[in-house]
């Protein structure tokens, strides 16, 4: 059972929460009264709480204070557009969710639905979900990645320094290129490494993807797909969409003689189209650019010898990372892989080197995106030291590379 709750002053939330079918919306103003409100009266009454953002440092208190009282509580921040900052913040304070100010009624409805549908999922057990879904390295694996790099470190030094004042001389910008990766249970960090690109590569990397990608589809097979694609684009106009609506069509669908189309607010597509896009999107998730014109001269040499790779020893040490483990992927293919189908390379180490990283030096460079998916998965499920020294040893063997991979 989940009741909805409103906290803040806006007239128009309370209207537009007013009319939301089948449900009756409990208003309150202050953040003591939305937590006595939220307090269960019988076993699994849960509850939504819609949050008009107000003054940050307040809202974080009421927040804070919300979730201790009322652990049966699930919050969306009603909001403007946030900053980064902003962002983190609500989220660090307990914030579940978040929706536009000036939503719909449909829209807050189908935000209702949605979290209602997943009731069990969201409430029940929490402590519990979280342990069975969450990483956590074994005791062997962190000893050995604490002993491995910090010798590591000690004997490379050397090859550190010098590596810098390469760098230093070819090209200005920071020696230690940062970027933001995806680890382990998705826990986001920043990657090191040394910097082989000149210092605007991050800015052109959108101009030559679609040339360069290894993993991306060809230019002839997007012009096969041209003509299927057009139903992307509405034919109809607002009137006709509204008519649509007023048959029925609840949670954006219709449905005709032959197939079910999916209506956005400025088009109408065929799920099929829709689900093929997307799957589209999903094999093309990596990024690889072959032949990069992006790298410098000293990049191109301490990639050869993965000598760029070297200060990840420092992300191991502190504890980002594993020797062995899925290689942590940038934030822009990360959210590709959040299917079912993909979670389960999150949940388990990431690492300096792994299994598609050796497998691929042995094809050549050449392996689909797929195949790097699946054996990431592959070494999640069945890691061990045994396959781990196995790794270690095919990366050392292999490491003066014949290709760019």
């Amino acid at each position: 059972m989940i009741d909805v709750v409103y906290l803040g002053n806006s007239p128009q939330s309370k209207e537009r929460l007013k009319y939301i079918p089948g449900q009756s919306i409990k208003p309150t103003t202050t953040y003591k009264e939305a937590a006595s409100v939220c307090t269960p009266r019988i076993p699994n009454e849960h509850f939504i709480l819609f949050f008009e953002k107000n003054i940050q440092n307040e809202d974080v208190t009421a927040i804070t204070y919300i979730h201790k009282n009322c652990p049966s509580v699930y919050i969306i921040l009603m909001t403007d557009p946030l900053t980064e900052e902003e962002r983190k913040m609500y989220l660090k304070s307990g914030i579940n969710d978040t929706i536009e100010r000036q939503a719909s009624i449909t829209e807050l409805n189908k935000k209702i639905q949605f979290i209602s549908s997943r009731e069990n999922i969201l409430f029940n057990d929490q402590d519990a979900k979280y342990k069975i879904l969450k990483f956590k390295i074994p005791l062997w694996k962190r000893a050995f990645d604490i002993v491995f790099s910090g010798l590591a470190i000690l004997f490379l030094s050397p090859i550190f320094l010098l590596t810098a004042i390469a760098i230093r001389l070819e090209s200005k910008g920071p020696i230690i290129f940062k970027s933001k990766r995806v680890g382990t249970n998705y826990t986001i960090f920043d990657f090191l490494k040394f910097r082989s690109m000149y210092v605007d590569a991050e800015k052109r990397l959108k101009e030559i993807s679609k040339e360069h990608n290894q993993y991306a589809e060809s230019e002839e097979d997007e012009d096969d797909d041209e003509d299927e694609k057009s139903v992307i684009t509405s034919p109809l106009g607002d009137e006709a969409e509204q008519q649509m609506f007023d048959k029925g069509l609840e949670s954006g669908m219709m449905i005709s003689d032959e197939e079910i189309m999916l209506v956005g607010d400025d088009f109408v597509v065929a799920e099929s189209e829709f689900t093929k896009q997307k799957e589209a999107e999903n094999n093309n998730a990596f990024v690889k650019i072959e032949n990069d014109p992006r790298i410098t001269k000293v990049g191109k040499f301490i990639r050869k010898y993965s000598i760029d790779e070297l200060p990840q020893l420092f992300n191991i040490l502190k504890g980002d990372m594993s020797i062995v483990g899925n290689r942590p992927l940038p934030l822009y293919e990360a959210e590709k892989l959040t299917a079912d189908t993909s979670i389960d390379r999150f949940m388990a180490p990431a690492g300096l080197t792994g299994l598609w990283q050796v497998e691929e030096r042995g094809k050549g460079g050449n392996m689909s995106a797929e195949e790097r998916k699946q054996l990431d998965i592959i070494y999640g499920q069945t890691y061990n030291f045994a396959l781990d020294m196995k790794i270690i040893f095919r990366t050392l063997t292999a490491f003066i590379q014949k290709e760019n991979v």
